[in-house]
């Protein structure tokens, strides 16, 4: 039976590997709903492995939990915050309209935050005359320059020159423009977080890691290296490229390859809950869920947050 809340949006986030994406099929089976992802890697197509598209997760009661945001770009093309804030509301808002209940779940922290806290986003021009003033710097002065604009929040705007560039760009707009960012609206919504203790995290990602190398990541990375992809674009499409690119090339022996990537994915893991406890410092509550509780019982949890807070 469909259940109602009046309540806008779950949101189900965590590190890599524990579990949040079976957790919101269950959940928005229940709540007649869909899932939107938060996952700045699964958008693109054909890289499916390395970046965890696990499909069967999403099926549910031998139906399939219907998924936005996933598989809607190419490889190469560059997807950031901005494109993932205005999709998540196109298909935010098409979930509403059809009397569905939206589930936003991922663990890419800045593009949840970007909801969450109703990010200002600009859709910036280029600045000929900025980039000019640019074109003689290093890539560790251009890093400087960026910088000096704040934080650094999102830590790809330095892993090319070209996107320092573009970020000092966007950051140089900002400042001359401060009234003419778009301000979305912000969901009403109830946040989730799945967790397990730091030691089975790791175990959980080594033994993940282990299950893809074997199951198709390396002929994944030589598929997309032989469609055109080159070495350094497939870098910057996250750690599982990064470093199986690095042992199909010959850089790295297998093992050598192994056991820097499974370090690499702890370390990431680790950032991840650096930035869900900051969200958390700026205010989101998020309502933690032991990655041990048996699906119904992680479900009732889900639910009974939902509908407690329709009483308040």
């Amino acid at each position: 039976m469909e259940k109602v809340t009046n309540k806008e949006l779950a949101v189900i986030l965590g590190p890599t590997a524990t579990g949040k994406t079976r957790l919101a099929a269950l959940l928005a089976s229940e709540m007649n709903g869909e899932v939107i992802s938060a996952d700045s890697r699964q958008v693109y197509r054909g890289m499916d492995i390395g970046t965890g598209k696990d499909w069967d997760d999403y099926i549910v009661k031998n139906r399939r939990i219907p998924c936005h945001l996933v598989d809607i770009a190419q490889p190469g093309e560059e997807y950031n915050v901005y494109a993932f804030q205005k999709d998540f509301y196109a298909a935010y808002e098409a979930i509403r309209k059809r009397g569905n209940f939206p589930v936003l779940c991922g663990g890419t922290g800045l593009y949840i935050e970007s909801v969450l806290l109703g990010y200002r986003l600009w859709t910036v021009p280029e600045n000929p005359l900025l980039r000019h003033k640019l074109e003689n710097l290093s890539q560790e002065e251009l890093v400087v320059v960026l910088k000096s604009y704040g934080p650094l929040h999102n830590t790809t705007d330095v892993t090319s020159r070209e996107r320092t560039i573009r970020a000092i760009e966007i950051k140089q707009y900002e400042k001359e423009n401060p009234q003419q960012a778009n301000v979305p609206p912000r969901p009403d919504a109830v946040v989730f977080g799945m967790f397990f203790p730091r030691q089975e995290v790791r175990a959980r990602i080594t033994e993940r890691l282990k299950s893809r190398l074997q199951n198709g990541m390396i002929e994944e990375v030589k598929r997309l290296l032989s469609e055109g992809l080159t070495p350094e674009q497939l870098t910057f499409y996250g750690l599982e490229y990064r470093y199986v690119t690095r042992y199909v090339t010959g850089e790295l022996t297998y093992d050598e390859m192994f056991a820097k990537l499974n370090t690499a994915i702890h370390q990431f893991s680790k950032r991840q809950m650096t930035w869900f406890r900051r969200m958390e410092k700026k205010g989101i509550t998020i309502h933690w869920i032991d990655g041990h509780w048996s699906d119904s019982r992680k479900v009732d949890f889900c639910l009974q947050k939902l509908f407690e807070e329709n009483r308040k």
